[in-house]
């Protein structure tokens, strides 16, 4: 498991401020939050990455990724900021047409004003190695830090969602948004 630290700042607001480790589960402050957490979660149109050659056929898949599950934890009392980190688990595959043993997965982390605007995005990647024989591996990155300040103390975690998903190209976003993915055809 790789650890991040998200930083970002907006004009004068820092909407994620990377202050090493958010230490959620190291704070001895037995305080309850004042409010619940930002809605943790992976976009549908994004979650999905796949590299398909023509025709759009098994035999003709490179590699995948999917985002299985996020978890965010989160972290706040009296006129504090949001302190969260998020666990994402990721499964990737080597298909038939996969160039190399290796790839280099891109996707972003963004913190919005809840069905409203983006507030701060920010891009990542992980690396994955495939081992001799195996065409799927799944990891967990574990992304740390992420700040979202307050205006008043009575501004919850509710107003806020932090989302994530694959940097994909158009043609993978019309891919995904066709549903063909489920409908593949297998050589028989």
């Amino acid at each position: 498991m790789k650890v991040y630290r998200l930083a970002r700042t907006l004009g004068a607001t820092a909407l994620l401020a990377g202050l090493g480790s958010c230490g959620i589960g190291k704070q001895l402050d037995s305080r309850p939050n004042v409010g619940p957490c930002p809605v943790a979660g992976a976009l549908y149109d994004v979650s999905r990455l796949v590299e398909v050659g023509e025709p759009e056929r098994h035999e003709n898949v490179g590699f995948t990724g999917e985002i299985e599950g996020v978890h965010g934890f989160c972290r706040y009392v009296g006129k504090d900021p949001i302190t969260m980190e998020l666990d994402i688990d990721f499964a990737f595959g080597k298909g038939p047409k996969a160039d190399g043993d290796q790839k280099t997965y891109s996707y972003f982390i963004a913190v919005t004003r809840r069905d409203r605007s983006v507030l701060a995005k920010q891009d990542f990647s992980v690396n994955v190695k495939f081992p001799k024989g195996r065409t799927v591996v799944r990891q967990t990155e574990k992304i740390d830090g992420i700040v979202i300040p307050r205006a008043t103390p009575t501004v919850s975690g509710t107003n806020f969602e932090v989302i994530t998903g694959f940097d994909l190209t158009p043609e993978q976003l019309a891919y995904n948004r066709s549903g063909k993915r489920f409908t593949m055809e297998v050589k028989p």
